[in-house]
């Protein structure tokens, strides 16, 4: 029987099927990690995050495209080894299977060390923590069982259900997209939070300048082009979605409030501790308290009081 030679086909398919299968499983662990940290966020967590911008997007769009290229490669590879039995045993293939192999094991090793280090050392199981090491665990452990089996020729004895685990896995990557979209919105709903956000931070430095007028002019500005001329060196920030200026007006001597129209309620993920603590529209009195820029969907208005012993006018220079 003459050996199998390793021909440059078969050395680009093997390759591209392995980085395109790891570049999926790689991009599917995390996109399941990132809806597991929006959905059970850990006390330590020091910022909110915003998903789309952590990740999901580009993995979502690494599943789309690798995965069916790995299905289709998979494909040519069989159809030639259907044709030439030989092409079973070339050295890539072995290498490919067993390397496969040894990731996979290692990285069920290394999960169940990690788990039972963390409960050894009495620290605390957090949901999050548990469920990402269940992914890594039914993921690696999922993967070693295929490819051992491909490497013992069962999938060639029982090519049915190798059919179906295909589709399955096709199933699942469909599944845990279309579940994003539903845990952490849509890509339309995040466009309209960062347009939200945008205001809010519009809204921040209006409420900035207008304080910093007080301090120069001891009296609120009547309208915001007081604020947005050349003299004083600022531009007025406008709403990006729809080009109209922001509403501001005074309340008394020393308050005012400032309006803009939001798409949603504050996103999820951008809700602080000044939020779910300070009343919705803040007053500063002796004690400092942050304002708090929660707000609910359509025009909403955010009062601000200027507390004089906390912004102390300016003395213009002699």
């Amino acid at each position: 029987m003459d050996k199998a030679r390793v021909t440059p086909k078969d050395f680009f398919l093997w390759a591209g099927a392995m980085i395109s299968l790891y570049w999926s499983v790689i991009s599917f662990i995390l996109l399941i990690f990132n809806y597991v940290d929006y959905t059970f966020p850990t006390p330590l967590s020091l910022s909110p995050i915003d998903p789309y911008e952590s990740g999901v997007g580009y993995e979502m769009a690494s599943i789309i495209v690798m995965l069916p290229i790995y299905m289709v490669i998979m494909w040519f590879i069989r159809r030639d080894m259907i044709a030439d039995h030989t092409r079973k045993n070339i050295w890539i293939r072995r290498w490919a299977l067993i390397l496969t192999l040894f990731i996979t094991g290692a990285t069920v090793a290394i999960d169940l060390i990690t788990v039972l280090t963390t409960f050894l050392n009495g620290e605390s199981f957090t949901v999050s923590f548990l469920l990402k090491a269940l992914i890594i665990l039914l993921v690696a452990a999922g993967g070693f069982m295929h490819f051992i089996a491909d490497l013992w020729g069962y999938w060639d004895q029982y090519p049915e259900r190798r059919r179906y685990v295909g589709i399955g896995v096709c199933v699942l990557a469909i599944a845990t997209i279309l579940s994003g979209f539903v845990v952490i919105g849509t890509p339309t709903q995040a466009r309209a939070y960062r347009y939200d956000e945008q205001k809010v931070s519009d809204l921040q430095q209006i409420q900035s300048d207008v304080v910093s007028y007080w301090q120069q002019n001891g009296k609120l500005p009547a309208a915001l082009d007081q604020i947005g001329t050349p003299l004083t060196g600022g531009t007025l920030p406008v709403d990006e979605q729809t080009g109209q200026p922001y509403t501001y007006a005074t309340v008394s001597s020393l308050a005012f409030k400032v309006c803009a129209t939001f798409n949603a309620p504050t996103a999820p993920y951008a809700i602080t501790q000044a939020d779910m603590t300070a009343p919705e529209s803040v007053t500063s009195g002796s004690a400092y308290i942050p304002d708090s820029w929660y707000h609910g969907e359509g025009e909403q208005c955010f009062v601000r009081i200027i507390n004089p012993d906390q912004y102390p006018r300016i003395k213009p220079v002699q």
